[in-house]
């Protein structure tokens, strides 16, 4: 009896995931997402405007190929933020 459970709980697993590979332009998302990242965490060490410019593009990026609209409006409001910040100190 407990072997027939294993054997159905392990069924039941492999049915709720979904094995799949992501396409080239997912990847790439991927990529950008975490380089966008890494850009985020040197803004914060150096308040740089630039560097927090490129990571939002490039978090931004990922999150409109992956399609997470919610994120998309946040990187949105970051990136326009700091872009106000970068133009009024010039």
């Amino acid at each position: 009896m407990i072997k027939d459970f294993k054997v159905w709980w392990k069924r039941l697993l492999k049915k709720m995931v979904r094995d799949r590979r992501l396409s080239p332009a997912e990847r790439l998302g991927t990529r950008m997402g975490y380089m966008g990242v890494g850009f985020l965490i040197c803004a914060q060490w150096t308040l740089e405007p630039v560097l927090f410019i490129v990571g939002f593009i490039c978090v931004l990026i990922q999150v409109s190929i992956r399609r997470q609209w919610n994120l998309v409006a946040l990187q949105l409001n970051g990136l326009l933020a700091w872009l106000i910040h970068f133009i009024m100190g010039l």
